[in-house]
C-alpha cells in the first residue's frame, strides 16, 4: 500500500472539529507565490495549483522514470494546502479575496532534496513545454499553533477561526500571524466534486 500522509499523521491532517494545539515540525513542499482572488476563473490562484500538481505527479512517477531517487517509496500525493494572508492585516477578510496573497504548497516526503526537485521542475518543463520558474522548493517551520477541522463552505471559516480565537484566549494563548507565521488551510475534500457543506478543510493559526 502507498504510503499515506493523511492517514500517517492524523495529528496533522485529521484534526477534532473543536480547536486543539499541535506543535508542527519543519516540513518541505512544493510552492508557488500568488495574489488575487482564490475563485477567479484563471487567476493566479487556480494557475497554481496546475504548476503544483505537475511536479508533485513528476516526482511521484520518477520511480518510472531514468533518474531515480535515493530513498524513494510509493506515497500518495498529500493534499493541497495553502498560506494566507492579507496586507496591513492580522486577521482574513473574507469580504475582499481580491486583496489576498497566498503561497499554495503540496508537501514534499522527506527523501525529495532540493536536487531531486530541480531535476522534477527540468523534466516537467521539458515534457510539458511550460514555465516552471514561479515554482520553488519552500521549508516552512510552523511551530506552535492551534487547529479544527471545519466543515462547510469555505465562506463559512470566519465562524471556526473565532473559536480558534476563543479557545486560544481561554488557554493563555494569543493568534501570532505575521509575514513569516501565516493563517494555513490544508484541503482535505475536492471541491469540485464535493457539496460545499461537506468539504473538510483543516484551518491553522499560529500562536504564541
Amino acid at each position: 500500500m502507498p504510503f499515506d500522509y493523511k492517514k500517517e499523521y492524523k495529528e496533522f491532517y485529521m484534526p477534532p472539529k473543536k480547536p486543539t494545539v499541535v506543535t508542527v515540525p519543519p516540513m518541505n513542499y512544493i510552492a508557488v507565490r500568488g495574489k488575487g482572488d482564490p475563485n477567479k476563473e484563471n487567476g493566479e490562484y487556480k494557475q497554481s495549483i496546475g504548476l503544483l500538481y505537475a511536479i508533485a505527479f513528476t516526482i511521484k512517477m520518477s520511480k518510472k522514470g531514468a533518474r531515480q531517487i535515493e530513498g524513494y517509496f510509493d506515497y500518495v500525493v498529500p493534499p493541497l494546502e495553502g498560506l494566507w494572508r492579507q496586507d496591513g492585516r492580522q486577521d482574513i477578510d473574507y469580504a475582499h479575496k481580491e486583496n489576498f496573497r497566498f503561497i499554495s504548497l503540496i508537501r514534499l516526503p522527506d527523501f525529495v532534496t532540493k536536487a531531486d526537485f530541480d531535476a522534477a521542475i527540468d523534466e516537467a518543463a521539458r515534457k510539458k513545454k511550460t514555465d516552471f520558474s514561479k515554482v520553488e522548493f519552500l521549508t516552512y517551520d510552523e511551530g506552535l499553533c492551534v487547529q479544527c477541522m471545519h466543515i462547510g463552505s469555505y465562506d463559512n471559516e470566519p465562524a471556526t477561526v473565532r473559536l480558534m480565537h476563543e479557545f486560544s484566549e481561554q488557554n493563555g494563548y494569543a493568534f501570532d500571524i505575521s509575514e513569516k507565521r501565516l493563517h494555513h488551510e490544508i484541503y482535505l475534500s475536492d471541491a469540485r466534486r464535493t457539496a460545499a457543506e461537506k468539504l473538510k478543510t483543516v484551518i491553522r493559526a499560529p500562536i504564541k
